[in-house]
C-alpha cells in the first residue's frame, strides 16, 4: 500500500521522511495540490454502491483504495498553478481532492478537519488548560480598557498575533514582541490582540509528538542575550538544541491534548521558567522538526515514517460488512 504526501516541491522536512520510507521499501507518492489540472490529475467513480478513485502524478497512477496513509505536510492551495487559476477552480479542485481522500479510509497526519480546528490559537489555549498543561495568563481582546486592566495585573507582557501569520504573499511570520511599559493599548480596538504574561524563561522547549511517541528538545536561553527579544526564532544564539526528558505528567497531558484534538502529529512549544515549569505556548499541527533532528540526532523523521507505514484503520465498508455477516449468522 502507498503513502501519499501532500506538500510543496521544496520541502526538506518531507525529504527526510521520504528517505526512511524508501529505505523500508514503502511505496510513496508525493505531490503539491497546487499542481492539480497541470501535472496532477484525479478521477473518482461512484457506481453500484462502490467507489474507485485514481491519482496521477509524475507519470505514476495510484489507486485511492490502495492508500495506506496521507501526510498533509505543507500543501499549496489546490490548482494554484493551473494554466488559468481562479478562486472558483481552487475551491472545485480542493473539494474534489480532499473529498475523495476523506472516503478512502487511509490514516491521516493530520486529518484536514482536525488541522483546520487545530490552527485556532484561542481553542489551543483552552484545550491545553483542559488537558492539564500550564498556560500563561492570556487575554485576547478588542477592548482597550480590558487590555489596560490586564497590564495592571501582569505588568510584564508580550503581544503576538492570534493567527500566527501576517497576510502577505508569501505569508510572513510575526514575532512575539515584548510590550513596553506605559503602553496605552488604544490600538487594540482595531483588531483582536493577544496579550500574554511573559515567562521569564531559562530555556525554550520544542516537543514533537508522533502518535504516542514524544521527543523533546531543550535550548538554553542565552544569559547575555537581549531581554526584549523573546521569540526564539529571532534570537541570535549559537546554543544548540539538546534532547530533554519529558516529565511524566506533562507527557500524559500532551497525549490528552492530541487525543482531544484528533491529531496524530503536533509540534509543541513551551517556555521553561526558573522553577522548571514548562509553560504551553502553542501547538503547530504541521510544525518543522528538521532543525531539532539535526541538532539532537533524535529520530523524528524515522518515527514519522514508521507511523505513516503502519496499517491503515479498518475501512467503513469492511465494518458494515462484518456487522451484516455477524447478524446473518
Amino acid at each position: 500500500m502507498t503513502v501519499l504526501i501532500l506538500t510543496c516541491e521544496e520541502d526538506v522536512t518531507a525529504d527526510m521522511v521520504v528517505v526512511h520510507l524508501n529505505a523500508a521499501g514503502v511505496p510513496v507518492v508525493r505531490f503539491d495540490p497546487a499542481d492539480l489540472t497541470g501535472t496532477v490529475a484525479l478521477s473518482g467513480e461512484y457506481v453500484h454502491g462502490a467507489f474507485r478513485g485514481h491519482l496521477s502524478s509524475a507519470g505514476r497512477l495510484v489507486s485511492l483504495e490502495g492508500l495506506r496513509s496521507v501526510w498533509v505536510r505543507r500543501p499549496g492551495a489546490a490548482a494554484a498553478r493551473a494554466a488559468e487559476p481562479s478562486a472558483w477552480l481552487t475551491e472545485e479542485s480542493s473539494q474534489a481532492l480532499y473529498g475523495m481522500l476523506r472516503g478512502t479510509g487511509a490514516r491521516w497526519m493530520n486529518h484536514p478537519d482536525a488541522a483546520v480546528r487545530a490552527r485556532h490559537k484561542p481553542w489551543q489555549l483552552r484545550l491545553a488548560q483542559l488537558s492539564g498543561l500550564p498556560v500563561p495568563a492570556t487575554l485576547i481582546t478588542t477592548f482597550p480598557q480590558a487590555a489596560r486592566d490586564f497590564a495592571e495585573r501582569y505588568p510584564d507582557l508580550v503581544v503576538k498575533p492570534v493567527s500566527g501569520a501576517h497576510p502577505q504573499d508569501p505569508p510572513r511570520a510575526v514575532p512575539t514582541t515584548r510590550v513596553p511599559h506605559g503602553a496605552d493599548f488604544a490600538a487594540v480596538a482595531y483588531g483582536p490582540t493577544l496579550l500574554q504574561r511573559r515567562v521569564a524563561k531559562r530555556a525554550d522547549i520544542r516537543l514533537t509528538a508522533v502518535g504516542d511517541r514524544i521527543l523533546a528538545a531543550r535550548k538554553d536561553t542565552d544569559p547575555g542575550g537581549d531581554p526584549d527579544v523573546v521569540d526564539v526564532r529571532y534570537a541570535s544564539s549559537a546554543t544548540p538544541w539538546r534532547p530533554a526528558d519529558v516529565p511524566p505528567r506533562l507527557a500524559d497531558a500532551v497525549r490528552t491534548y492530541l487525543r482531544e484534538a484528533e491529531l496524530s502529529y503536533g509540534a509543541f512549544d513551551f517556555a521553561e521558567d526558573s522553577d522548571g515549569t514548562w509553560w504551553f505556548l502553542e501547538c503547530n499541527q504541521s510544525g518543522q522538526f528538521g532543525f531539532v533532528e539535526v541538532d539532537t540526532g533524535q529520530p523524528i523523521a524515522r518515527t514519522i515514517a514508521e507511523w505513516l507505514s503502519g496499517p491503515p484503520p479498518a475501512r467503513p465498508g469492511s465494518r458494515r460488512a462484518d456487522h451484516c455477516g455477524s447478524t446473518a449468522s
